[in-house]
């Protein structure tokens, strides 16, 4: 049964349906808070993702990229429930909603310790305040579980693992290392880049580079939608609490 979990909770028909949630709840709660579907505070994965789209075509730019975003998705899920031949089962999403809350809760006490063994030293993770109020912060720390994931593990990791194959010849697992690892780095520097950018410390550095490794291991070897609700969770979880 847990290897049939495994392997079916990895699959587009149940990892990209469980992520559909988290986007839309992203994007009206972004609607809601900001009055826009484009303008206001948005994650920066979403504003760097969307302009791409909005530079070559305005509006109609927008809804290409929205096109392309669902149409995909769908394709994909369709594809694979064709090639199942079998119902969704519901206490598969049950179980994944589960897996990343269990994830989430756990995150930020790994990636912290593995922080102070990389730093030599007890040194934690600084958090830094944010001048966001708690709702807008909540709507950023949903996209980043989206968005970034969606950036940074399916774009950057994925495009990563495939360009380290075809162009070196390795294998999976050492093409999925590389891919981890450099896309880790990438993730960690993006956070300070731009007008909201944290301001750099070795230590937020280097805690993030350890995230990102998490986090693209975790899109490797369980897909998208569980390590989008991980980062969803843990991001909003970490805002409350600072709030």
């Amino acid at each position: 049964m847990l290897k049939d979990y495994l392997t079916r909770s990895r699959e587009a028909r149940y990892s990209l349906t469980f992520a559909l949630p988290l986007l839309l709840l992203y994007e009206a709660s972004s609607l809601a808070v900001s009055g826009s579907a484009s303008a206001g505070i948005r994650n920066g994965a979403d504003v760097l993702l969307k302009s791409l789209f909005t530079t070559l075509g305005g509006r109609t730019g927008l809804m290409l990229f929205s096109l392309a975003l669902f149409g995909t998705g769908a394709v994909l899920v369709w594809r694979d429930r064709r090639r199942a031949a079998e119902p969704l089962d519901a206490r598969v999403f049950g179980y994944m909603l589960g897996e990343s809350v269990l994830y989430a809760g756990g995150f930020g006490f790994v990636v912290g310790w593995l922080t102070s063994l990389v730093l030599a030293g007890p040194r934690l993770l600084a958090l830094q305040g944010t001048a966001l109020d708690l709702p807008t912060q909540l709507v950023v720390s949903l996209g980043a579980g989206i968005y970034e994931e969606l950036l940074f593990r399916v774009l950057l990791t994925g495009g990563l693992l495939w360009g380290f194959r075809a162009a070196f010849k390795w294998g999976r697992p050492a093409a999925a290392s590389g891919a981890v690892l450099l896309s880790a780095l990438i993730f960690s520097a993006f956070h300070y880049i731009g007008p909201l950018g944290d301001a750099f410390t070795v230590s937020s550095f280097t805690f993030r580079a350890i995230a990102g490794v998490a986090f693209s291991g975790l899109y490797v070897t369980r897909g998208l939608g569980i390590t989008a609700w991980t980062h969803a969770l843990y991001d909003v979880g970490l805002s409350v609490l600072m709030a």
